[in-house]
């Protein structure tokens, strides 16, 4: 039975990452700080506590997995929006090291929808509010891909568009191309759907897809 560590697993897209791999009978280690309260009940479920960003905390959590998935968000507070924000970048500067070290090398990440080279999919109509809300976080996202991309790691990079909490339906589009990439909606359950199938098919290495309906 395969193994994946699940980053940030505690709320969000994480959250439903792990709900969709234990559903279809993979091993999850969930890894966030407030992993210990989290109520799942599987027998392939583990959960552990600690900060993404610390390498002390994050090494010990690969030993024995088989891929990482990393589903980092923003704070709930605007924080994001007037302080400039490192915790994508620290995080995987925090685990590459280990990864490479133990040989794993599938990682699959979730950025956002103008994110990295994305910046060119958006319209000038998007521009300006998507960098005065999220210019700061996504300038750190940017820094993650490229880190990433850096790395000589399976590596496959998810753009959600716009995200909703409804029930996944299975029925979305996987954007490759520069030239189709565009914003949309997109249920958090169908971004792990395809995080899950594309760690499980070993689909879409090296390549920065935007997901939405």
């Amino acid at each position: 039975m395969q193994k994946i560590l699940v980053i940030g697993a505690s709320k969000g897209i994480g959250e439903e990452v792990v709900k969709t791999a234990l559903a279809r009978d993979l091993s999850v280690r969930a890894f966030a700080r407030s992993a210990d309260k989290m109520t799942i009940s599987d027998p392939n479920f583990e959960a552990v506590a600690g900060d993404a960003t610390k390498p002390e905390d994050v090494d010990p959590a690969l030993d024995g997995v088989d891929g990482v998935i990393m589903a980092l968000g923003v704070p709930k507070n605007l924080s994001f929006i007037v302080k400039p924000t490192t915790v994508f970048s620290d995080a995987t500067r925090a685990i590459l090291p280990g990864m490479q070290a133990r040989g794993i090398k599938r990682l699959l990440v979730v950025t956002g929808y103008g994110a990295g080279d994305g910046e060119q999919a958006l319209s000038s109509f998007e521009k300006l509010p998507f960098k005065a809300i999220f210019g700061r976080a996504y300038a750190d996202k940017g820094v993650q891909e490229d880190l990433i991309k850096a790395s000589d790691l399976d590596w496959t990079i998810a753009r959600p568009g716009v995200l909703t909490y409804n029930h996944a339906s299975h029925d979305y589009k996987i954007l490759t191309e520069p030239k189709d990439w565009r914003n949309g909606l997109i249920s958090r359950a169908d971004v792990a759907d395809f995080l899950v199938t594309s760690f499980v098919d070993g689909s879409y290495i090296h390549q920065t897809p935007v997901l939405v309906r």
